[in-house]
């Protein structure tokens, strides 16, 4: 194994210009039930979850009113209000939970205007730090969903606009009329096909939050890479993951989730892991 420099770096962002938060989020989808419907098995884990995550310094945590539905913002505001000092939650809406499995897009402004109303009761906020327009509507126009952000965000809801599963010419309509601090696009080792909207936020200060960003695959096989160079590291392969997405773009801010307090402290040893410029050219080959 190479003993060449490790490649620094930072270890926060300045989400929106004025937000300092860890560049290791948590998201909160899986504190809910099977499926992302329902309440969890154990509520009792659950909060103790919520807990540790503040407890550990991870101070940026990422829900969506549709995660249970409801359940999750619930369980943030149970398990954490009153916040501390420099928590910062965001959510997400536009999206329908008919039933467990079923996502459907809802754009419409009335709609978003509603549903920031009640993430707002929910979490016990008199603003949201960040507020995600959960998917594009194909019903309805990107500028009128972007629209009542912006109207939301003059009267005092919100403070800052996200997106999430949006595309490069999506991001720039969207930022045409309105300020927009972050993306958070499914993306990982063996998905980057959003790679050129992550190269767009680093060009414009925007943090990129990938989901689902423990995806390994095959990487992960016996004797390859991710193995190995997990091994040199004393690290397992999921640290492995976050650790190279870390360094792989100053603007990317992970949100590993999880319904584990083991498992969120192994993710959360992601942070300590430093890797080289060729490690970093191993693992993603």
């Amino acid at each position: 194994m190479s003993e060449s420099k490790s490649t620094a770096i930072a270890s926060h962002f300045r989400l929106g210009g004025d937000l300092d938060v860890l560049r290791l989020g948590f998201g909160a989808m899986r504190i809910t039930g099977a499926g992302i419907w329902g309440p969890p098995r154990d509520l009792t884990i659950a909060k103790r979850l919520l807990r540790q995550v503040v407890a550990s310094g991870v101070n940026f945590i990422d829900t969506a009113d549709s995660y249970g539905p409801a359940v999750s913002e619930d369980l943030i505001a149970e398990a954490l209000h009153p916040y501390p000092v420099g928590l910062v939650i965001a959510t997400k809406g536009g999206m329908l939970r008919p039933g467990p499995g079923q996502w459907i897009p809802d754009g419409r402004p009335v709609h978003l205007k509603r549903a920031c109303e009640e993430s707002l009761r929910r979490l016990r906020l008199s603003r949201i730090d960040l507020y995600q327009l959960h998917r594009p509507d194909p019903n309805v126009p990107l500028l009128e969903s972007v629209g009542a952000l912006v109207e939301l965000q003059a009267a005092g809801k919100i403070r800052h606009i996200g997106l999430s599963n949006v595309n490069r010419d999506q991001l720039a309509q969207a930022q045409s009329i309105a300020k927009i601090v972050s993306v958070q696009n499914s993306y990982n080792l063996t998905n980057r096909s959003s790679e050129d909207v992550l190269q767009a936020c680093a060009e414009r200060g925007l943090a990129f939050l990938p989901y689902f960003p423990l995806a390994v695959g095959n990487l992960a096989r016996a004797g390859g890479s991710l193995q190995t160079i997990a091994a040199h590291h004393h690290a397992t392969a999921a640290q492995l993951a976050l650790a190279w997405l870390l360094h792989h773009s100053p603007a990317i801010v992970p949100i590993p989730g999880t319904s584990s307090p083991a498992h969120f402290e192994e993710n959360f040893g992601a942070l300590r892991v430093s890797l080289t410029a060729e490690e970093m050219a191993q693992i993603a080959t």
